[in-house]
């Protein structure tokens, strides 16, 4: 990868490649219009079929809707494992997994109850040798930024049997992982997902902890530092209610946020994942850094939990003007 500053022209070289493939896979991802149709079926059925139809799942994947997402995910990161150099650029975007995980194997040691398919599965340090970990108290073999919250959490769920409490510690771990990746990439798109991350998972904890009257204390322990948000600021409005949260967005980069909390719940929700997409964009006429791979994997990502809100939507029989109004905002 190449260092902040610039890259050399083998490198661009092998850029300009990977960036074709990327531009050709991108015609394959889901515009609104193909999102329009998956909202017209009238089942879950027809919702699968049609996906069939667009290529997703492979020839013996089931007509299944956690098996095609599934097999889509799996699709997506063997495609773009293999146009990069260096795959660890990517582990920036598995951390949420990977800290998933962490917290399943946190939960299932302290529990000594066998829970199965409770991990994610193809994470940097599998949701089966955490447990392992865990349970044999060797926290030394897992990376820096996790060995020591691991024990932490562990010791207090321990002795607390708070789940809440380890989720946040482990949650507000993940985020300054996260963070300090984005500071250490030479990778604009990186550093920029980073920011966009951590600030939006923190006005999420600002508004939730205004709707469930959360303390003061709660949010210093779950929110994550970042530039582009005071989270001190922010808790403060959490604590005046939920037009002082607008108020304080209104003068931020995230303003967005406070016109789609005047919406709805579920306009919030869409605006923080759209956030994403948003930072991402401009990747599409990006031709010389690994940026558009990146921003591919972030697009499918959006893409598959855009149709899985979908299929949950069309499971439970909602309307469709409910569905619609949960659906995310598609890259191309």
């Amino acid at each position: 990868m190449p260092r902040k500053g610039g890259c050399n022209q083998w490198q661009k070289n092998q850029y300009t490649y990977a960036v074709a493939r990327i531009r050709a896979m991108e015609v394959s991802l889901f515009s609104q219009a193909v999102i329009d149709q998956l909202l017209a079926c009238k089942d879950e059925k027809q919702c699968l079929l049609l996906l069939q139809e667009k290529g997703w799942g492979n020839a013996d994947t089931p007509l299944d809707a956690e098996a095609i997402l599934s097999c889509e995910r799996e699709k997506t990161w063997k495609e773009v494992k293999s146009l990069a150099d260096d795959p660890s650029v990517f582990d920036v975007i598995s951390y949420a997994d990977l800290f998933q995980n962490l917290k399943a194997a946190i939960k299932q040691a302290a529990s000594e109850r066998a829970v199965s398919d409770i991990f994610i599965p193809d994470t940097q340090i599998s949701g089966e040798e955490m447990l392992d970990i865990i349970k044999k108290k060797e926290f030394g073999r897992l990376p820096g930024f996790m060995a020591g919250i691991v024990r932490e959490a562990y010791e207090t769920l321990l002795h607390t049997q708070d789940g809440q409490l380890c989720d946040i510690m482990v949650d507000k771990a993940a985020l300054e992982a996260i963070y300090e990746a984005g500071k250490r990439s030479g990778e604009e798109i990186i550093r920029d997902y980073a920011e966009s991350t951590v600030a939006v998972a923190d006005i999420k904890i600002a508004v939730r902890s205004q709707k469930t009257a959360k303390s003061l204390e709660f949010m210093k322990r779950a929110m994550a530092e970042c530039d582009s948000v005071n989270i001190n600021a922010l808790m403060r409005a959490a604590q005046n209610g939920m037009d002082a949260i607008e108020e304080y967005l209104e003068s931020t980069a995230y303003k967005g946020g406070a016109k789609a909390l005047k919406e709805s719940a579920s306009a919030f929700e869409c605006w923080c994942d759209n956030r994403i997409v948003e930072t991402i964009r401009p990747q599409l006429y990006n031709p010389f850094t690994i940026g558009p791979v990146v921003a591919y994997v972030l697009a499918r990502e959006n893409e598959i939990k855009t149709v899985r809100i979908i299929l949950t939507g069309k499971q439970n029989d909602l309307p469709v003007e409910s569905i619609r109004e949960r659906v995310r905002e598609m890259y191309v």
